[in-house]
């Protein structure tokens, strides 16, 4: 066999089936510009679908411009070290620039947005009320990846202390909001659902300064981390309480709060709703002397209200301190699942025949305006 020139192909000739002339030379070029544009093909089908995921996570996040309404105005929170908080303000048409008005922050739970998709303001129905009563509305939405299902992060220790983390996000926001629009520093109320109702307890135990008054609907204590599911009485609710009036610092004051339970919930059992009721009254106790001996005592007072029509029965337990102030709130509706309830209440979490969360969470901060 003689040594093949070097002028030939080093690449071995291929026949067709016919036995035609070796092909396999003339096509390489064509080859490489089918790879070329399979690659280019592949890029823009990848980058479509990109753009797409990111499409989708923005209106998942912040909705789309013609879902706001009159007196709707979105704004980023630019903490010290850099991160930043979106977040939507409603004004009521009281609003005029010249009168502080109260405000209400409303922080959505798990697979919720503040003013997006399944959202806390769509959930809450805040802004009707807030036309009619004359209250602004603030609706803080999770920072983008921030937790995969877009929960606040309540149960992570660094979001459970003064000056940091979440807690010192949402306090910066409401300290935002009363300075652009002129609202009463005194009547910064805070309400939250599920994780974001763990998130409005941490911020009545971090920034009481700055919080009114707290609502929890369907959700847990401060320190709920440590807990055991499984042997909760491992960890009594005095324990965490403690931590919670320790969170307070010089600030320390008795902050009331509502608690909204389900007995239908599977996600925040009934267990959870009844031991925030304790370790709020240890918080109480501890603030009045520094000491947990049961002073001043909480006076609890029951009203049941019947069920009617479509809308459930619920249970209202007021626990008063010896001036007669309500300290503590507790409603209770045994049908009830895990959802904010409200009439005309639009999202996944929710339930039109419960108690009105809105109007009592409203009402209850009223019952404090005076602080």
């Amino acid at each position: 066999m003689t040594a093949p020139s070097p002028e030939a192909d080093p690449e071995p000739a291929h026949e067709t089936a016919g036995g035609s002339a070796p092909v396999g030379g003339p096509e390489q070029p064509a080859l490489r510009r089918r790879r070329r544009r399979r690659v280019w093909v592949v890029g823009g089908v990848v980058g479509l679908l990109a753009a797409t995921v990111t499409v989708l996570t923005l209106v998942f996040q912040f909705g789309l411009p013609w879902w706001s309404g009159p007196g709707d105005h979105d704004h980023v929170h630019v903490a010290a070290d850099g991160t930043r908080q979106r977040y939507q303000v409603h004004l009521p048409p009281q609003h005029d620039g010249g009168t502080a008005l109260p405000v209400m922050m409303a922080i959505h739970g798990c697979g919720m947005t503040g003013y997006g998709w399944n959202s806390m303001k769509g959930s809450t129905q805040f802004d009707a009320l807030a036309d009619r009563a004359g209250f602004i509305v603030v609706y803080p939405t999770q920072r983008m990846f921030a937790d995969r299902i877009n929960c606040w992060n309540s149960d992570d220790p660094r979001n459970q202390v003064r000056g940091s983390g979440e807690a010192a996000l949402l306090a910066g926001v409401a300290r935002d909001v009363v300075e652009r629009y002129g609202a009463d520093p005194e009547r910064v109320h805070v309400s939250g659902a599920s994780s974001g109702a763990g998130t409005a307890v941490i911020l009545g135990a971090t920034y009481p300064d700055v919080f009114a008054t707290v609502t929890s609907v369907a959700g847990g204590e401060y320190g709920l981390n440590q807990v055991d599911p499984d042997d909760p009485d491992a960890t009594p609710p005095s324990v965490t309480g403690r931590q919670a009036w320790a969170q307070m610092g010089e600030q320390a004051r008795a902050v009331p709060l509502l608690i909204v339970q389900g007995g239908s919930d599977d996600v925040v059992p009934t267990v959870v709703g009844q031991r925030l009721v304790e370790h709020w009254r240890t918080v109480v106790d501890l603030v009045v002397d520094d000491a947990l001996d049961g002073s001043p005592e909480l006076v609890p007072d029951t009203i049941v209200h019947p069920a009617t029509g479509d809308r459930y029965e619920y249970a209202q337990t007021t626990y008063r301190d010896p001036d007669g102030q309500v300290l503590i709130e507790y409603v209770y509706a045994d049908d009830l699942a895990h959802a904010w309830s409200t009439p005309g209440a639009a999202g996944i979490f929710t339930d039109t025949a419960g108690p009105d969360a809105t109007e009592i969470a409203w009402q209850f901060a009223q019952l404090h305006d005076d602080r």
